[in-house]
């Protein structure tokens, strides 16, 4: 509770220094803007709680109604709402090819937002039409993410281990040893940012295919030069779905809910997950816990999964536009990136910082070490194949079905797809 009230007392100070509130005009009287999101208990809705108070103090007259929607079908309630256009003012949205197959019933941001604001935000092309930033985003980035893995360090230094595992090989041998230890080596489930009755895999399959390729060969999996079903994603898969025949996982991967507990509590010694969770693990863990890097290959992996994975996207039916867009353009300032430092989160303003020591080693493996950048493998496919492998890769880790039935399957949701939507050019 104290640290909640320092928090709000350094959002006043901060917005109080900035002007914000002062500088920008006030939306209409009696403005009540709608968000919609599926963040659950993540420190994105965190986030956004403490963006919206902070505007709304700033601005008395224009107040947020926060609705949290359920994971697993949050987009297709926003497309039946669009139908109605009795939906929200914002919504959560992912960026990459989420924003633009959702893009008939969002509002192009350009015009809506100053050019000056937009210039202060990275990564804005993901979610501008071709991915071309020239053609106006329709997503605000909210932060900078991470797909990344978290370790206990206790618990490497109590199993013997010096470093963290580069590669499948290295990551076979850790869970030996930390099996030994009395550790579960590498704990999966549906718990921290919870999209679904299973574990959200995109997590790991975007390493897979770091591993295999570079960023522009992403684009072989949505284009199809690169198969579901090829030879360099059945080895890889194998090797994946060999994490759990080989102990390195929990035996409910496909059941479980309390895994970032159990990470937290000292029972894993390894977690798969993303910087919506990171101030969870340095509040309870301290430094005891670090970044690493997933080894889903057969090499060590010089890339990294950093991106602005989501933000907020304005409804092109909403009748508080004028209210929504300056919103929208606070999220722009320096105050709203002390926001999103202090509930632990990676502001996408350029030139910002985190205070987060955890959250900074991420950005050191790009900024530092010569890690390459790679966008969520999930933004960046055809939504019916992201569908269709949040629950075959579980199946195919969880020993349910067998690894060349699971690609095959993939491979035959890529084939009917309609041909503009499986072509060179993404759209």
């Amino acid at each position: 509770m104290r640290r909640k009230s320092l928090l709000a007392g350094a959002l006043a100070f901060a917005m109080a220094a900035t002007g914000v509130g002062m500088n920008m005009q006030a939306a209409n009287a009696a403005t009540t803007i709608t968000i919609w999101h599926n963040l659950g208990t993540t420190q994105n809705a965190e986030a956004v709680k403490a963006l919206t108070s902070a505007y709304t103090k700033a601005n008395p007259s224009v107040t947020f109604k926060l609705v949290d929607q359920p994971g697993d079908n949050y987009f297709a309630l926003l497309q039946a709402a669009a139908v109605s256009k009795k939906g929200p003012d914002l919504a959560l949205m992912w960026t990459g090819l989420f924003a633009l197959q959702y893009k008939s019933y969002l509002q192009n941001l350009k015009g809506k937002v100053s050019d000056a604001a937009l210039a202060r935000e990275g990564s804005l092309s993901w979610s501008s039409p071709n991915f071309d930033a020239k053609n106006g985003p329709y997503v605000m980035p909210l932060d900078r993410q991470f797909y990344i893995g978290f370790y206990n360090k206790a618990a490497f230094k109590k199993a013997g281990l010096a470093s963290v595992p580069t590669t499948w090989d290295e990551l076979y041998s850790a869970c030996g040893k930390l099996k030994s230890a009395g550790y579960t080596p590498l704990v999966y489930g549906n718990g921290g940012q919870s999209l679904g009755a299973l574990y959200y895999p995109w997590y790991d399959a975007s390493y897979i295919a770091i591993g295999q390729s570079s960023v522009s060969g992403l684009r072989n999996l949505y284009s199809g030069k690169n198969q579901w079903d090829s030879k360099a994603n059945l080895d890889s898969y194998s090797k994946y779905a060999a994490l759990k025949s080989k102990g390195c996982t929990n035996t409910d991967v496909l059941t479980k809910t309390n895994n970032v507990e159990d990470f937290i509590g000292g029972k894993a010694a390894m977690i798969i997950d993303g910087t919506w969770d990171t101030q969870k693990f340095t509040d309870a863990m301290k430094s005891n816990v670090a970044a690493f890097v997933p080894p889903f290959s057969d090499k060590p992996i010089k890339g990294v999964v950093e991106f602005a994975g989501q933000g907020l996207a304005m409804t092109n039916y909403s009748k508080n536009q004028d209210a929504a867009s300056k919103f929208l353009e606070f999220m722009t300032t320096d105050a709203a990136a002390k926001i999103l430092d202090g509930v632990g989160l990676i502001p996408n303003i350029t030139g910002s910082k985190t205070t987060n020591p955890v959250n900074q080693q991420m950005l050191d493996f790009a900024a530092k070490q010569g890690f390459t950048r790679y966008p969520m493998l999930d933004n960046v496919l055809q939504g019916d194949v992201v569908d269709a492998g949040n629950k075959i890769i579980p199946a195919i880790l969880g020993g349910k079905t067998k690894v060349a039935d699971g690609l095959k399957q993939m491979a035959q949701v890529w084939k009917a797809l309609p041909a503009g939507k499986r072509g060179n050019s993404y759209n």
